[in-house]
């Protein structure tokens, strides 16, 4: 039966390799979070309206058939989605992606996977703290934006340290607050083409304006699949899912395919793995339905062609929220504009509590400082390795906050580091199932077609990243391997873990 690491009392990682339990010196996390929370923080991290900033940039790109460009994008995340859903139940830790290569490509892969992922979960939730201080300012100018992305900063670490629950139950009223906003948007929209029809053909979001064009749309696609970003963060909560080996919740499924489930308290009998798999894969299939329609939507409404967003790339950044003014009206526009201050917010509390958990599975396995391994006893959460999180991306976000230019720098840096864990992600599910075998019957569509597409699709779309990402992404992949020559230079190895 093939293995699972992490299952009671663990499973070796093969040949010899390093044992991978759930818990180490400083306490275990709390298993407390359900189906809902594991969603919650998914789309919390990938926002619901994330297109809203990028709509004018995809429109252009596309030659208007935006809707198309989502539509491609979500099968593309798909394959990185299943290849978490794939992984998640071999290693059901709070590492994510640095476990997963671990387990499936080595100690080395793992680091570097780790390091890479760091990256993004540190620099993203720092985006999104400034994205929300200047949408307050927006609304407040009497107090700089600076303050707001602080203030941002502040209240979404104390949820994170008040524990892994009640930041779920405060970002479940967030998420539902903004997917009211979207509904909102999506009935106004379709009263006014009712009303008034679209600006143009009922079928241009899917195919163009002027003629389809599959290089317009996959240059779009490369852009679009980063809305994405954030799903994969529910697979950093998989030691806190109800249901997990080893917590009397659903616990009778060990191994993989075919093993037996029980009926925990849950109520369907599933692993916590089990539901962090299906969390991922419904996360991704909600955002991508999100997407499609609102983006169908306010291109069927949007009062600028493609081309003409093509020939005004400054008017670009504020095309939706120009299809809201011209099409709704201010009202509107001003509740768009609030919801994406708050869920912003939000978005970086989902963020920087996975950066946590990568922190604190990476300190527990002696890759980083031993002291963001501890698990705080009275709201079982990695205190320590949060506020080293928020201590880093605090910093980041108030010095991109008091530059004019910062957002600018800031997002430019970003996506690579993710990106590059994805990667190392679909080798490891290669690596596993089927180069060590730990299958039965290793599935060639599942274990190498799947985990190949996804890695080309990671792979172009670095490519297309911006050339400062590339570098900022190139030196702290040297930086990386740098330490991890260090770490293998003094005879520091990861932690034995049973």
């Amino acid at each position: 039966m093939p293995g699972t690491i992490g299952d009671s009392g663990g499973d070796e990682t093969g040949g010899g390799g390093a044992r991978t339990g759930s818990s180490g010196a400083g306490g275990s996390l709390r298993r407390t979070l359900t189906f809902r929370d594991l969603i919650v923080y998914g789309l919390l991290f990938i926002a619901p309206m994330a297109p809203v900033g990028i709509f004018g940039t995809l429109q252009a790109k596309s030659h208007g058939a935006i809707a198309l460009v989502y539509l491609v994008a979500t099968v593309a995340m798909a394959f990185t989605a299943y290849s978490y859903a794939q992984m998640v139940r071999v290693a059901p830790q709070a590492g994510s992606v640095y476990t997963y290569a671990r387990v499936g490509l080595g100690e080395g892969a793992g680091f570097v996977a780790g390091w890479m992922a760091m990256l993004d979960y540190l620099l993203i939730p720092a985006v999104a703290y400034l994205f929300s201080g200047i949408a307050m300012h927006a609304l407040v100018p009497s107090v700089d934006q600076w303050v707001w992305t602080a203030i941002a900063v502040v209240v979404t670490t104390l949820l994170n340290l008040w524990g892994v629950r009640t930041a779920a139950i405060v970002g479940f009223a967030v998420l539902a607050m903004e997917i009211a906003v979207l509904a909102v948007f999506v009935v106004a929209a379709v009263v006014e083409l009712i009303a008034h029809g679209a600006q143009r053909g009922w079928a241009v979001p899917l195919t163009g304006e002027g003629g389809f064009s599959v290089d317009a749309v996959l240059a779009a696609v490369s852009v679009a699949v980063l809305s994405y970003l954030g799903f994969d963060a529910i697979a950093s909560f998989a030691e806190e899912a109800k249901g997990a080996p080893g917590d009397g919740d659903g616990a009778g499924e060990k191994g993989g395919k075919g093993g037996k489930r029980g009926k925990g308290r849950g109520g369907r009998g599933l692993r916590g793995s089990d539901r962090v798999a299906r969390a991922v894969l419904t996360c991704l299939a909600v955002a991508g339905v999100l997407f499609v329609v609102q983006t169908y939507l306010a291109a069927l409404l949007a009062p600028m062609s493609a081309a003409e967003l093509a020939a005004r790339p400054a008017e670009q950044g504020a095309a939706f929220y120009a299809t809201v003014d011209s099409a709704v009206g201010g009202w509107l526009h001003d509740l768009v504009a609030a919801s994406k201050a708050i869920g912003a917010a939000f978005a970086a509390l989902a963020g920087q509590a996975a950066a946590g958990r990568l922190l604190f599975a990476m300190a527990r396995d002696r890759r980083l400082p031993g002291a963001m391994s501890k698990v705080d006893a009275g709201s079982g959460v990695p205190r320590r390795a949060l506020l080293g999180a928020a201590v880093v991306t605090l910093v980041a976000a108030v010095w991109a906050a008091r530059r004019p230019d910062g957002l600018d720098h800031l997002s430019s840096v970003v996506n690579v580091g993710a990106l590059t864990a994805f990667g190392l992600l679909h080798a490891s599910v290669i690596g596993w199932f089927r180069v060590r075998k730990r299958a039965e019957v290793p599935s060639v569509l599942r274990h190498v077609v799947v985990p190949l597409l996804g890695l080309a699709v990671v792979i172009a779309v670095i490519v297309e990243a911006s050339g400062t990402a590339q570098v900022v992404g190139g030196i702290w992949l040297a930086v990386g391997l740098v330490v991890l020559a260090v770490q293998y230079g003094t005879g520091r190895r990861a932690a034995a873990r049973g």
